[in-house]
């Protein structure tokens, strides 16, 4: 085993991981097939391993290759953030990736980041539009827009506003079924909700009643979806308050029974604060999420 394999092998290996195919890791990476695949044999042979093996479907990885998988993306991060931190850190320009939900990485954040650009055209945005939490400290990310408070010491965090949650339904489909009056009515509706529970999901409904998953007519974890589904007419969902108030044909149902609210942070690793780009772009994401949740009447 050599110690000295370079990096663009093992990029290769990740691509190659994702796509299951030498043409699908190539045409991503810019290089020819037999590129890709002289990478491979290079990477194979440099660590003694077989980490592809042949196919109907494709290459499939072998049990070596999936164990290097979690430190070579550890790599990949690692890498990317250098990068991104050499190509900006006096000068607002570069690559900032953040982290947001669907919900506020399309239909809140880009009112914010699309005049921000305007100003700084050498800035980049890289948006990872995900409800898992995702790595700060880790350097997956350098700014994260999150539903809960960090708790580690090294990051630096904002609260922004709350973020009110209802039931909402199209008026069309509350003319047709009628609008529950209570908790027990919404047994009788077609419900939108999710369709892998999680903790906070798990407290809410613990406190709801009836919103369990065995009750709902149409299961999703795309925020996106649900609320399409609202719009579309077909039940009752939980909807972000704010963005309802958008929607003309947007009824509220239940107000009293379900008012929940999250509280918003704008987060980032202590080191980046010296960074002029992840700066700016920090400084707009709390300056404009605190004035959309103003306008909305739930900010501090």
């Amino acid at each position: 085993m050599t110690n000295s394999i370079p990096w663009d092998l093992y990029r290769t290996f990740l691509h190659v991981l994702n796509a299951q195919s030498l043409s699908g890791a190539a045409r991503s990476l810019g290089l020819t097939q037999p590129t890709a695949g002289r990478h491979i044999s290079e990477l194979e042979s440099g660590l003694g391993l077989v980490l592809f093996t042949r196919s109907q479907t494709g290459l499939q990885p072998t049990d070596a290759a999936l164990q290097l998988r979690a430190q070579l993306e550890e790599m990949q991060h690692a890498a990317a953030a250098i990068e991104r931190s050499a190509h900006g850190h006096n000068a607002v320009r570069g690559a900032v990736r953040i982290s947001a939900s669907d919900v506020v990485g399309v239909e809140i954040l880009p009112s914010i980041l699309a005049p921000l650009r305007s100003r700084y055209p050498e800035l980049a945005i890289e948006l990872v539009l995900s409800d898992a939490v995702q790595d700060l400290l880790g350097r997956e990310v350098d700014i994260a827009v999150r539903m809960t408070q960090p708790q580690q010491d090294l990051l630096l965090a904002q609260r922004v506003g709350d973020v009110t949650l209802g039931f909402y339904a199209h008026k069309e489909y509350l003319a047709a079924q009628g609008e529950p009056k209570s908790l027990t009515d919404l047994t009788r509706h077609s419900l939108i909700g999710f369709d892998m529970e999680t903790p906070f999901l798990r407290a809410a409904g613990a406190s709801l009643g009836g919103w369990k998953r065995e009750g709902f007519a149409y299961r999703c974890d795309s925020n996106l979806a649900q609320m399409a589904l609202v719009r579309a007419g077909a039940g009752i969902g939980v909807y972000q308050s704010g963005l309802a108030d958008r929607e003309k044909n947007l009824v509220r149902v239940l107000k009293k029974e379900m008012n929940m609210g999250m509280t918003t942070w704008v987060t980032m690793h202590s080191d980046l604060r010296h960074s002029a780009r992840c700066k700016t772009v920090f400084d707009a994401l709390v300056s404009g999420l605190k004035d959309i949740w103003s306008k909305n009447g739930t900010s501090d």
